[in-house]
């Protein structure tokens, strides 16, 4: 059983540079009656945020704490993959938490009880985290999206030295069907995730898209590779039907 939302010794955290958090976040009018399906914890966590004083910055503060957490421990998780480490990964933790607090109170209004509240709010602190995380992605003056590398394979799928002649007719079938059988936008993202292992999150950045519209984009396109592949005696007809 969840415990209360606000406890009665929270006091509202400061961000750093110590301004107290409900200087930024707007009172959110919307929420005027909370729906009777909601579970208690989620009807609380409404009735304070669309309120005022004490108890909202209260509220603000226990939220910003929690998504603080899920912030830190994705970027922590993620972050080796983007090669961002140190006092770095904390500044966009901070910066992730604060713009998904700014978010979630805006759109109080919004949310209607599908799902607990702090699940809700969860996806909004990790969508900052992967916008933050992909565009920094791009900061790094050695990332070129146009670039391809494609003499990283070898080593990156493991291939034995010794059998260096079969891959080699492999991988310059793979590279035909990626020039013949993917559309440019297929080709583009197969490229740079599987070639020049870009971080998914980054190249949604990049592209303004989003991860599953990319999943499915790579899905079609491992599709019709494995099907080329097999109509050329690359892989066994089986082969060609996996995702």
């Amino acid at each position: 059983m969840p415990g209360p939302v606000l406890a009665a010794s929270e006091r509202p955290a400061r961000r750093r540079g110590g301004a107290a958090l409900n200087t930024m976040i707007p009172v959110n009018r919307v929420v005027d009656e909370i729906p009777a399906r909601l579970d208690a914890e989620s009807a609380e966590w409404l009735r304070m945020l669309g309120g005022a004083g004490p108890r909202r910055e209260a509220a603000l503060a226990r939220l910003h704490g929690m998504l603080l957490r899920i912030a830190q421990r994705e970027i922590r998780r993620r972050g080796p993959r983007m090669l961002i480490a140190g006092p770095e990964l904390e500044d966009l933790a901070y910066q992730a938490a604060a713009d998904a607090l700014m978010a979630i109170t805006a759109k109080l209004g919004q949310f209607r009880g599908e799902s607990r509240f702090t699940t809700w709010a969860y996806r909004f602190v990790i969508l900052e985290v992967a916008a933050k995380l992909g565009r920094h992605f791009w900061r790094r003056p050695d990332v070129r999206l146009e670039a391809e590398d494609w003499d990283r394979l070898p080593g990156r799928f493991g291939f034995e030295p010794a059998r260096e002649s079969e891959w080699r007719d492999l991988l310059a079938a793979l590279r035909r069907a990626v020039d013949t059988e993917l559309t440019a936008r297929q080709r583009e993202v197969f490229v740079a995730l599987v070639v020049n292992d870009v971080p998914l999150d980054a190249l949604a950045v990049r592209l303004g898209s989003n991860r599953n519209a990319l999943y499915k984009m790579m899905f079609d396109a491992r599709r019709k590779l494995r099907a080329a592949l097999a109509a050329n005696g690359y892989l066994d007809d089986d082969d060609s039907g996996r995702s």
